[in-house]
């Protein structure tokens, strides 16, 4: 076993640990003997309350920049590396006596098994004594000045966009909550879903989810989809299909012919010819379900004995591009109490270079090992046991039933 705590205080460089509410958890030694700070002096304080910015100097906003680059990480989960920062520090046991410092910082999220950001590292360089030794000559100096401008300009820069992407995430985020809501409760029948996106999207994708009583209340309807690329355009495509195909299985007489209509619809909608779905139609009553995919990935069945099942007898091309001459597929299977139904995306179980077999496999085996819980921590083990410690790919929409 590897001693990550004495990997963390043995590293050369100086790095700090936070915690999202911007507080001191940990600092190696090199941070420590750098600052002229122990760790006592750190552990559980704030960057601003530690060093301040040099009360005497207007201009000073270096350890501000720090502490707003350190809530940007927290809030978004991307890495930000600052530009050249100077921000004085007050001598050790010299109250008003500032020493001018300057450093170079990065701010990196550490996300918990959900998905979360649950730490913040700061690692920082200081490149004071660079700065000083090349202060000999006149041109070097205003080279320097010019450069430090500079940065400072570039930072400003960079504020102006991050604020424009958290206006985009933000109209992202309230789309993304508009299209997928909570689930109804479903009688005395439980159910949980989840939706992750790819670690390089908006946080909305073209996953979809939907699950509803049909009319007369003994039915119940599951369905996900997923509609090629990423961000807003994507997402407006899979509003619209979400929309269709939950409409047309309130009337329709089973999944086939609900995917039937929406591969008509999918026609006229441009980018969402190749979207793929499958959908679910739960007879509570008949204890027996029937589906159908386009394209999509097979739904799984868990059985009490620990036995499961993916639901691959009703699959045929994707929405808008399979032909008119035959009807679409539907296949039935039956279900005791106490089975639960599993519906995912791709970006559950594909990942490059890896054929999907190995990916279906590891689902059954998680789905195999867990399903006995409850939806909600069953739906929480999948995540923890398919996805990637460096993030998704491919954004996952995700929905499980106990029957």
């Amino acid at each position: 076993m590897i001693d990550y705590e004495a990997v963390f205080h043995s590293l050369p460089t100086m790095v700090a640990l936070f915690t999202t509410d911007l507080l001191y958890l940990d600092a190696n030694e090199a941070y420590c003997s750098t600052t002229g700070r122990s760790r006592s002096q750190l552990i559980g304080r704030s960057v601003l309350d530690v060093f301040p910015d040099n009360p005497d100097d207007p201009e000073a906003s270096g350890t501000r920049n720090v502490t707003a680059s350190l809530r940007r990480v927290a809030a978004t989960g991307q890495r930000d590396a600052m530009a050249l920062q100077r921000y004085d520090v007050e001598v050790p046991g010299r109250p008003g006596v500032w020493e001018e410092r300057y450093w170079s910082p990065v701010n990196v999220p550490v996300f918990a098994p959900d998905g979360t950001v649950a730490l913040l590292l700061h690692r920082v360089e200081e490149v004071t004594e660079l700065i000083r030794a090349r202060g000999g000559a006149d041109r070097t100096q205003v080279l320097e000045a010019d450069l430090y401008t500079r940065a400072r300009e570039l930072q400003e820069v960079n504020e102006s966009l991050r604020l424009a992407h958290a206006r985009e995430r933000e109209v992202a985020l309230r789309l993304q909550e508009a299209m997928l809501p909570a689930p109804s409760p479903l009688a005395h029948h439980r159910a949980a879903v989840r939706y992750r996106p790819a670690v390089a999207s908006l946080n909305v994708c073209g996953d979809w989810y939907d699950i509803a009583d049909r009319p007369g209340g003994d039915g119940t309807v599951v369905a996900v989809g997923d509609v090629v690329g990423h961000g807003l355009r994507a997402a407006g495509v899979m509003g619209q299909l979400r929309s269709a195909l939950s409409a047309a299985s309130l009337v329709a007489d089973g999944p086939a012919q609900a995917l039937e209509v929406l591969g008509r619809y999918a026609r006229t909608v441009d980018a969402a010819a190749t979207a793929t779905a499958a959908a679910v139609f739960i007879d509570w009553a008949g204890r027996s379900l029937t589906y159908s995919s386009a394209g999509h990935l097979p739904p799984v069945l868990w059985r009490p004995d620990g036995t499961v099942t993916y639901l691959d007898q009703a699959t045929d091309p994707p929405l808008g591009v399979r032909p008119e001459r035959s009807a679409r597929p539907e296949a039935r299977a039956e279900f005791t109490e106490g089975c639960v139904l599993v519906l995912y995306t791709d970006g559950l179980v594909e990942r490059r270079y890896e054929d999907i077999d190995v990916g279906l496999a590891r689902l059954a085996d998680s789905i195999a090992r867990h399903g006995a819980g409850d939806p909600e921590r069953l739906a929480d083990a999948l995540l923890a046991d398919l996805v990637p410690s460096a993030g998704l790919t491919d954004d996952t929409a995700l929905v499980v039933v106990r029957l």
